[in-house]
């Protein structure tokens, strides 16, 4: 980021909306975080500043999900049309979690975990139309 703003959700949130994943870089130890912290909470430093993360990553964890929240159920998932949930770990080292897209839900649900686990992703910007406002968006991470 350009001028240096103060790590808060919101400020995180506001990157996701301008389609970048932002976290926070230690200039002690170069600890990376995403979601950003004030606090490097490997050697204590406040010395922090904003960086842009690549979005390029590895599944590392996920899971299939057929009776979600709302939210998902008025985006048209359910039993039989499951999202994925997943853990990844960004090639700068931090781990973060968004949907698993681009990818046949039910195959990986049926498919065995390694088939998965490992594969490699690249972060997208999912947006979500809000009537009246201005859209959702969320993170998701796509097959490479």
């Amino acid at each position: 980021m350009s001028e240096q703003k103060e790590f808060t959700v919101q400020n995180y949130l506001e990157g996701i909306a301008s389609k970048k994943l932002l976290g926070s870089k230690c200039n002690s130890c170069k600890a990376i975080w995403v979601p950003p912290r004030k606090l490097c909470t490997k050697c204590n430093s406040t010395d922090l500043e904003w960086v842009e993360m690549s979005g390029n990553g590895k599944v590392v964890a996920f899971s299939c999900i057929g009776v979600g929240s709302k939210f998902f159920a008025d985006k048209g998932y359910n039993i039989r049309k499951p999202y994925c949930f997943s853990v990844i770990e960004l090639e700068e080292g931090p781990m973060i979690s968004g949907q698993l897209v681009g990818i046949d839900e039910i195959a990986v649900q049926k498919a065995h975990p390694s088939e998965t686990i490992g594969k490699a992703v690249k972060v997208t910007f999912l947006e979500t139309p809000i009537e009246g406002d201005e859209p959702r968006v969320d993170l998701g991470f796509e097959p490479t």
